[in-house]
């Protein structure tokens, strides 16, 4: 690093350096990341790939998820219904401990 002698340095050139010190200071790391970046591109570039390929995918669109149909319903309630998954509703909570077998909510397959 250059040394520099701030003795010599009219104060309007001290606090210019000073302000360019902070500036360089608050920007570091957006520098760094702009480098890794570029050194990041130009490694896929080599390889047959832009960067946004390998850190976004190829394109192509994930599974979408479709809810699970229902597999229990509410014997007094046709709306209640749960697919057998995740956390039990409250009634069938209420009726197995009431010895009431999981069963006889299945709802029958359609013909």
């Amino acid at each position: 690093m250059a040394d520099i002698d701030l003795s010599s340095l009219t104060l309007d050139e001290l606090k210019k350096l000073q302000k360019d010190v902070n500036k360089a200071v608050e920007t570091y790391e957006d520098r760094r990341k702009q480098e890794a970046r570029s050194a990041a591109e130009a490694v896929a570039r080599e390889m047959g790939f832009s960067l946004s390929e390998l850190t976004h995918g190829s394109g192509k669109k994930g599974k979408t998820k479709t809810p699970n149909p229902p597999k229990y319903r509410h014997p007094e309630n046709p709306s209640l219904t749960w697919s057998g998954r995740g956390r039990q509703p409250a009634w069938i909570k209420e009726a197995l401990e009431n010895g009431t077998s999981l069963d006889e909510f299945l709802i029958e397959p359609r013909s």
